[in-house]
């Protein structure tokens, strides 16, 4: 008798489910073509585990052991797949730092990032520019146990006219022999070439590493000149794996983010990018030039970039179809797969688990940086508290403030930037409000661990400076003092805090000297728009002891969010940055904390309240303030009794 099966039945085999797993390309091939399932990580900066060193937590949000559970879901999708990585795998966590400062790389050592990455099984890689933080020596010890090549075609070691001629630091470009299965179950080789890229100004962020050693190319005169030299060699199709950001369509040359004019090169079938921390297809590129943001095409060719930490996994599948000896793509489609969604509620759920494999490769590397970030780097001769960050000069932000000067100012030298004067912006974070009563920094005085860090800077920011005028200046802290709420001269206990005014947003600029004048309205609201134009708060705006020159340039040093546009600050609209750093802010504080081995981060009292006789005012502030009251520089406080939800209740005397 003949068995048959009904829908449901087919669906329950294992052969049926082995079927519909199938990718639509991979099911539907013909006998002349073949899907091809490239998968792409980028700036996953030493993130293996899912583990945040600086908070010393576990978290969803990160972590190539979650990634690869999408690799191997997607090799069992698709005929045939490889992987690459895009770059920024060598530097970017404290498990990086530990490696580097603490543990050294020898001849012949396996760098936990190329342990994890060879047992995850990855077919090429290209350099980003983090790559080089830790000097030449380094990299090519770690990449001597890489299972597979890394490819730089614009990382030059001695120059020629032409750059088919340069002697490149690695191989430009690599063409991989990968056997792929046609629709009709044949076999055929194609050779699958990749050439990488990197940003030209490592030489300015690793200048120190790299100068007189390398130089580095333009990234499309570079592939202007390889990609056909691939063609020549027998690449069938051609991947550009691009550490560089999606930015304009607009060639220039020296472009940082030039992934779009790369896209225009004749010859390149597909691009993996990165560098710029983003995800892509998605609505963040909706009106770039020549740029799909929701079909992932970059003038029209298939793009991906993959988030960053392995918090994404970028793909690209094409179809091929083998015409006469030659393959070309007939059809393509792009996604990525994240490995966590976050909730309405802001609660993180996560979608995959980790890969035990990858989990083991690095275990011990995990193990010893636990100890590394529970180990001082360094000590503080004062306490580190926030309880009267948002009423006086404040040591937590101070710190944060040093830090960013002494990198800014090492970033600029060698530029026409060199020799202005630099200021820092910095907020506090931790600040109670919403976060309650406990929500605080407050370090010792003593032993400073990497984790501390985390409490003077929550977030993953990085280092960016800004070109601004005395004018800009005076109106960034006018925006600053908008968290204040405007005091009746002569009245006792009014509310001093406006509530629904962030405190990140409350920038202190450190390099001058001012006062704010509460008796003043607020020149901006609480979003930044300017409602009061002849309000004046900020009064005795000085720098070095002179009134400030309204008409003078500043670069200022703060973070990527502000000088991006975040809090709508007068100067930070992203068009007058003039660094973009390839660091965090907490790495410059941990680099500036281990460089100074004890750091005196007690408040300058550079800025205070203009006096206002017969006149105070309430804040609340978390019930450790006490112990430090009668410590704060420049204003007078005092207790004055309980206030709600726990919180302690502090007087002001103007």
């Amino acid at each position: 008798m003949t068995a048959k099966f009904n829908r449901r039945d087919f669906l329950g085999t294992a052969a049926g489910a082995g079927l519909i797993a199938l990718h639509p390309f991979s099911a539907r091939a013909a006998g002349n073509q073949a899907h091809l399932r490239i998968m792409e990580t980028t700036d996953l900066h030493v993130h293996v585990f899912p583990y945040d060193y600086y908070s010393d937590r576990p978290v969803d949000t990160v972590g190539l052991a979650r990634t690869t559970a999408h690799i191997n879901a997607i090799r069992a999708e698709a005929t045939n797949s490889m992987l690459v990585d895009n770059g920024d795998f060598l530097q970017g966590n404290p498990m990086g730092d530990y490696i580097a400062y603490e543990r050294g790389m020898k001849e012949g050592d396996l760098h936990p990032i190329i342990a994890a990455m060879n047992t995850v099984g990855f077919d090429a890689s290209t350099l980003g520019n983090h790559e080089f933080n830790y000097g030449l020596d380094f990299l090519m010890k770690a990449l001597a146990k890489a299972d597979f090549p890394v490819v730089s075609a614009n990382v030059v070691k001695e120059m020629a006219a032409n750059p088919r001629g340069d002697k490149t630091l690695l191989p430009p470009y690599v063409i991989l022999d990968r056997e792929v299965t046609d629709g009709a179950g044949q076999t055929h080789t194609i050779k699958v070439g990749l050439i990488g890229f990197v940003p030209p100004q490592i030489m300015n962020w690793d200048r120190r590493h790299l100068e007189g050693n390398v130089n580095a190319r333009d990234i499309v005169e570079a592939a202007r000149a390889h990609v056909p030299e691939m063609k020549e060699k027998g690449a069938d199709i051609i991947i550009a794996l691009s550490h560089s950001g999606i930015g304009s369509a607009e060639y220039t040359p020296g472009m940082e983010n030039a992934s779009v004019p790369l896209a225009a090169v004749d010859g390149i079938d597909a691009l993996m990018t990165g560098h710029s921390h983003l995800v892509f297809p998605s609505p963040t590129f909706a009106g770039y030039a020549a740029v799909d943001a929701e079909k992932g095409l970059i003038h029209g060719k298939p793009a991906t970039m993959g988030g960053y930490w392995g918090s994404h996994l970028g793909v690209i599948d094409l179809m091929l179809e083998k015409d006469g000896d030659e393959w070309r793509v007939v059809t393509n489609a792009v996604e990525t797969r994240p490995i966590y969604k976050r909730n309405e509620d802001r609660s993180i759920t996560a979608l995959v688990e980790s890969d035990q494999r990858v989990l083991d490769s690095v275990a011990q590397e995990h193990e010893a940086t636990l100890a590394y970030v529970r180990r001082a780097v360094g000590k503080t001769d004062a306490p580190l508290y926030s309880y009267f960050a948002l009423v006086a000069d404040d040591p937590s932000v101070q710190i944060v403030s040093i830090a960013q000067e002494w990198y800014v100012e090492q970033m600029l030298k060698g530029t026409e930037y060199e020799g202005l004067p630099i200021l820092s912006a910095a907020a506090p974070f931790k600040a109670g409000g919403r976060g309650g009563p406990d929500y605080y920094t407050d370090v010792a005085v003593g032993d400073v661990a990497i984790k501390n860090v985390a409490d003077l800077y929550l977030y993953p920011n990085t280092a960016r400076a800004v070109l601004v005028t005395g004018q800009q200046v005076k109106d960034w802290l006018e925006r600053s003092a908008g968290i204040f709420n405007q005091i009746e001269p002569g009245k006792a206990d009014q509310v001093l805090l406006n509530p629904s005014f962030p405190s990140y947003n409350f920038d202190v600029i450190d390099g001058v000297e001012y006062e704010i004048d509460l008796s003043q309205p607020s020149k901006y609201d609480t979003k930044g728009a300017l409602i009061n134009p002849d309000a004046n708060r900020i009064v005795n705006l000085t720098f070095n002891g002179a009134p400030l020159d309204l008409a003078a340039k500043f670069v200022i040093a703060t973070n990527n969010y502000r000088a991006g546009g975040g809090g709508d600050f007068p100067g930070a609209d992203g068009s007058t940055i003039i660094l973009t750093a390839p660091d965090t802010n907490r790495d410059v504080i941990v680099r500036y904390i281990v460089e100074q081995g004890t750091i005196s981060p007690s408040a300058d009292a550079n800025w205070k309240f203009a006096a206002m006789p017969g006149t105070s005012v309430l804040f609340d502030t978390g019930p450790k303030a006490a112990a430090y009251a009668d410590k704060v520089k420049g204003v007078k406080i005092a207790p004055a009794g309980d206030g709600p939800d726990g919180f302690a209740r502090f007087r002001i005397d103007l």
